[in-house]
């Protein structure tokens, strides 16, 4: 019972327990990281989310700052999946690190972080099917392109993706509430998705949703990777941008099959404590870093730099201001002198 809700429950439950775990149905004691141990993996967690948050902020910019990447829906994918990223680095990171200072924190903060943290899983995959949608349209539709692909239903496909997404975590909570007495808001508990949504009913719903979402998004990039590389076969000349496109739907899948280890990694990570139970802290850092880190990655690489119109502004911006900052001195100094 106990490695069944463990490897199931969902996404975030390989991050959660890293130090401490009490799941329903008996209690499992996990060995404690000793204190340098716990503050390398916590500097070494924080370091990498200041340094995807210092280069998703900048990407953010650089969009705002220039009116034609917010009039193209290619872009404005492209940027709710930066947000929705450093959104989610930012929930798992503060999780990870909130495990170790706080063992336990109140339901309803825990119920708030983890429902969004959970929404913000469950929206990438959506977004880049969205994404590969898009890319598909413009190689194989070009003339009927500006049509199919607006702003405005851009923005609706967003929504759509947010109701989605939305209506697992939701569900939870109100089959939490119906079950469970008001009373349990208020406790205080270890932050884990099992633990806060205990009833055996969301097991199940989440299983057929998780499974059914997951076969239509990675069915939508077969899709489209196989119209695209159709239609790069029968341009003889052999288009740039048709195998910029195909490499893109490529890159696509392989961040797909990394957002689906945070599905199907529990398990492994299961399986793998209980035949090596003293590395188990090690085994959960592992899988934190290989499942919620290394997806943030993608991306940057996609679009920030394959991109040559973003990368082209992208760059200017970074290079103006190391250069302001760089120059700051010599025009005070230039200053002084014309004032004596």
């Amino acid at each position: 019972m106990l490695m069944t809700l463990n490897s199931t429950s969902g996404p975030l439950d390989l991050l959660m327990s890293n130090t401490s775990s009490a799941l329903t149905g008996g209690a499992v004691a996990v060995p404690k990281d000793s204190f340098s141990n716990a503050l390398t993996k916590n500097i070494v967690a924080m370091l990498v989310w200041l340094a995807l948050s210092v280069i998703n902020g900048s990407m953010v910019h650089t969009f705002l700052q220039h009116r034609r990447f917010y009039e193209n829906p290619r872009y404005i994918m492209f940027i709710c999946m930066v947000i929705n990223d450093a959104l989610q680095l930012s929930l798992v990171t503060a999780l990870y690190v909130v495990s170790y200072i706080f063992r336990k924190i109140h339901a309803s903060v825990c119920c708030f972080l983890i429902m969004t943290a959970v929404l913000t899983t469950r929206s990438t995959p959506l977004i880049l099917a969205g994404m590969a949608v898009e890319r598909y349209i413009s190689i194989c539709f070009p003339l009927h392109y500006s049509q199919m692909c607006t702003v405005p239903r851009t923005l609706l496909l967003i929504g759509v993706i947010l109701i989605l997404t939305a209506t697992p975590p939701v569900s939870d909570l109100l089959i939490t509430i119906v079950n469970e007495p008001l009373s349990f808001f208020h406790t205080t508990i270890f932050c884990d998705h099992p633990l806060l949504f205990r009833h055996r009913s969301i097991y199940y719903k989440n299983c057929v949703f998780d499974g059914v979402y997951l076969s239509f998004v990675a069915l939508t990039l077969l899709y489209t990777y196989c119209k695209i590389m159709l239609t790069a076969q029968a341009v003889s000349t052999g288009l740039a941008s048709v195998k910029r496109a195909r490499n893109t739907v490529l890159l696509h899948g392989v961040q797909l099959l990394l957002c689906m280890l945070a599905f199907v990694v529990p398990s492994l990570q299961a399986a793998l404590i209980s035949l090596f139970p003293r590395f188990s802290l090690e085994i959960r850092y592992i899988f934190f870093l290989v499942v919620y880190i290394i997806p943030r990655f993608m991306s940057p690489v996609i679009y920030g730099f394959r991109d040559e119109q973003f990368r082209k502004y992208w760059t200017q911006y970074l290079a103006c201001k190391s250069q302001r900052t760089a120059r700051v001195r010599p025009v005070i100094l230039k200053v002084n002198l014309e004032v004596k």
